[in-house]
């Protein structure tokens, strides 16, 4: 079994020798269980199908969740704590909030700064909030639901990250706030520090949405998601790590960071009072899901190193391919989270991929011309983005041979 005794083990419900026994038996059964029926994928060129993306597990996650459902504390508990503890540690953050999504962490987020208990620094109705076009809707949609207003920057053509020159231009007196994503695991060319100084003097808020950026860091040693006043990250299924879905929050500010805690249970005023100060949502994360974020953070620092180790091959094994261009990767300091490339005719190389049994995945268009948004604005280099970006299969455990079909596939086609 795994050397998570204390997690494996509940000694105010298995009181007696027998139950104890039969929790222990029950653990070696899985790992047996796992060893039989999720542990058989033997990669077969040109029959085993590639999936641009998967989870990672093994037999101790499977374990750990067997040990929380025994429990059957179906709600946040030990092992919550436990987690938000190994997280804090881990980016030397003095607070961590998990969340039921990353999404959630980004709607609170916003919606804690526009409280009436940050008086005039508060977000107030139609403040400008400043962030990437090329994105994602969770970015995006906490500006839109809390009344403030988005204002679209576009993208550096080296790093897909917001570019800085461009957000000193978008700069306005109604601008209160802007949102870092660090896509990728990528920081901008002018680095993190440019925009901590640029936020400073114009009296900004930065917020860091970090949800693709676990286990990378600033050149200067700090993790993405720690430099702003508030940062996000997102467990779900294809990251880093996963939860399943899951995401938190991390901040060093004790203001901050009580209003997030209120916010995140209903608006409580208390823990477990039904007395409300403010408007708030149930965004709680659950035993069931921690337990597994438990084990998975154990794993991180190789899954880094695995990472890059796929980046590496792929950029190798397709430098001859002039029709492909990686994304810049400072591989020193961070580790992707998927492959991402500009693929001229890319329809054409998806649909190519997909008739080999190799899955991708499109990238993100600009957010602003899509239909939910339809909001003015063009954005050269997120068009480009939107119409050759692609994601390739880039799961954790992916092995060389796998890449190495991959790359030959994607070779034969151009």
């Amino acid at each position: 079994m795994t050397e998570n005794n204390d997690f494996l083990t509940n000694s105010s419900l298995d009181v007696t020798q027998k139950g104890k026994q039969l929790r222990e038996k029950i653990l070696e059964l899985i790992s047996e269980y796992h060893e039989i029926s999720h542990n058989n994928n033997k990669f077969v060129p040109g029959k085993t199908i590639v999936p641009v993306s998967g989870k990672v597990y093994d037999d101790y996650d499977l374990q750990m969740l067997a040990s929380s459902s025994l429990d059957f504390w179906l709600t946040s508990g030990r092992f919550n704590a436990a987690f938000e503890n190994e997280l804090g540690k881990f980016l030397k953050m003095n607070y961590v909030l998990t969340t039921n999504s990353g999404s959630s962490a980004n709607l609170l987020a916003l919606t804690a700064l526009t409280s009436n208990q940050f008086g005039k620094s508060a977000l107030q109705e139609g403040d400008e909030v400043i962030s990437v076009a090329a994105g994602f809707p969770t970015t995006i949609n906490p500006i839109l639901q809390n009344n403030l207003t988005p204002v679209f920057v576009d993208v550096e053509i080296p790093t897909y990250v917001i570019n800085s020159k461009l957000i000193e231009k978008a700069i306005t007196d109604k601008t209160k706030a802007l949102i870092l994503v660090t896509a990728n695991g990528r920081y901008p060319v002018a680095g993190i520090t440019a925009f901590e100084e640029l936020c400073a003097e114009n009296g900004i808020v930065l917020i860091e949405d970090s949800a693709q950026s676990l286990g990378s860091f600033y050149p200067d040693g700090r993790h993405m998601g720690t430099a702003g006043k508030i940062g996000s990250f997102s467990f779900s299924m294809p990251k880093i790590i996963t939860t399943g879905q899951g995401g938190a929050l991390i901040t060093n500010d004790d203001d901050l960071a009580f209003k997030l805690h209120r916010l995140k249970d209903f608006g409580r005023s208390g823990g477990g009072l039904d007395i409300h100060d403010s408007i708030g949502y149930n965004f709680k994360f659950t035993d069931l899901q921690a337990v597994i974020g438990i084990e998975q953070m154990k794993k991180l620092e190789y899954r880094v190193e695995r990472k890059k180790e796929i980046l590496s091959l792929y950029r190798k094994l397709l430098e001859s391919i002039p029709q492909v261009r990686f994304f810049e990767q400072d591989l020193k300091h961070t580790t992707p989270w998927f492959i991402d490339v500009i693929a001229e005719d890319r329809d054409g190389l998806i649909k190519h991929l997909k008739n080999n049994g190799i899955g991708s995945r499109v990238m993100y268009p600009p957010i602003n011309k899509q239909e939910a948004y339809d909001l003015e604005g063009y954005h050269p280099v997120s068009e480009v983005i939107g119409r050759n970006g692609l994601w390739l299969p880039s799961a954790n455990q992916l092995i060389d041979e796998e890449v190495e079909h991959i790359c030959g596939t994607i070779n034969s086609y151009y």
